[in-house]
């Protein structure tokens, strides 16, 4: 009889889920700006999952010197840049580093902050002002500025650079954390689920955690954005991915030398850069709708 009414109050979950989560689709959905920047999200997405079958790699590297400077046409669809290189095939290959380091580093800094965050949110005490204290003082230095001086000491790498945009994301995240973990663990059910006697990681995981959700993926979905403009700027001046390699700031690195004789060049990465930031604000901005629960019909 036990085991019948767990089913059921699997199933009853189940079913509740789901409602939910088409709840959360319907009113997304309703916002055009959303569908656009989700719609163009996916195409970023698609050229970064299937460069290798959109274009291969060895055309973005192989150098012709007779077509340096070509302009975009029927040859090379995006031109040719100064050394003979298809601009097509870099585009195409470096949207794998913008959303590879966009990506991983809000992972990481969220899986990090999310910890601390929560833990200093839920408990409080002695801890929590250790843990405050510290990032308000790390939080004082800008994080493009603290980016840099990160990359400066550890020397400019993709791998380096990950590591700085993740420290650089991690106080925000903490503090994100912490005051929605806080608002959740003062609800009533919290208390209701603490006087039976469940253990606390039971009601973080199973009450706090999917309550607390909502702004935190919202934030980190706008902040993705931030984290591709931060790379790209570090890698502008040198202190990012380094060429050859086909990274978005690195190409407009690149190309700032030939900005006169040919733009190309700089407007299309600049381009790419600015519609990949867009997308993900715009879905970030449909997500805060759709998951407002004061939010109307």
């Amino acid at each position: 009889m036990n085991a019948m009414n767990q089913m059921t109050s699997q199933k009853a979950d189940k079913v509740k889920k789901e409602s939910h989560l088409k709840e959360i689709w319907r009113r997304f959905k309703k916002s055009r700006t959303a569908i656009i920047g989700l719609v163009l999200l996916c195409f970023i997405l698609f050229l970064a999952i299937c460069a290798d079958l959109i274009v291969p790699y060895q055309k973005g590297i192989e150098q012709i010197g007779s077509d340096r400077f070509t302009s975009p046409g029927s040859a090379y669809f995006f031109g040719a840049d100064h050394l003979g290189r298809d601009q097509f095939a870099r585009i195409v290959h470096g949207s794998r580093y913008s959303l590879l380091i966009g990506i991983t580093t809000s992972v990481i800094s969220l899986t990090i902050g999310g910890l601390l965050g929560a833990y200093c949110g839920y408990f409080g005490g002695t801890f929590d002002n250790i843990v405050m204290r510290f990032m308000d003082v790390v939080m004082t230095v800008p994080p493009v500025l603290l980016s840099l001086a990160v990359v400066a000491a550890l020397g400019p790498s993709l791998k380096n650079l990950l590591i700085a945009i993740t420290i650089s994301s991690v106080p925000g995240k903490v503090r994100l954390v912490r005051s929605v973990v806080i608002t959740v663990a003062d609800q009533d059910y919290i208390e209701s689920a603490r006087s039976y006697g469940s253990s606390h990681l039971r009601v973080i995981l199973k009450y706090v955690v999917p309550n607390a959700m909502g702004p935190i993926i919202v934030s980190t979905t706008m902040g993705i954005s931030s984290m591709i403009l931060s790379a790209a700027g570090l890698s502008f001046i040198g202190m990012g991915v380094q060429p050859p390699s086909p990274e978005w700031g690195a190409l407009l690195s690149e190309a700032k030398n030939h900005m006169f004789r040919a733009p190309y060049l700089l407007y299309i990465p600049g381009a790419c850069i600015l519609l990949t930031a867009l997308s993900f604000n715009l879905v970030g901005d449909g997500l805060r709708d759709a998951l407002d629960p004061k939010l109307k019909d």
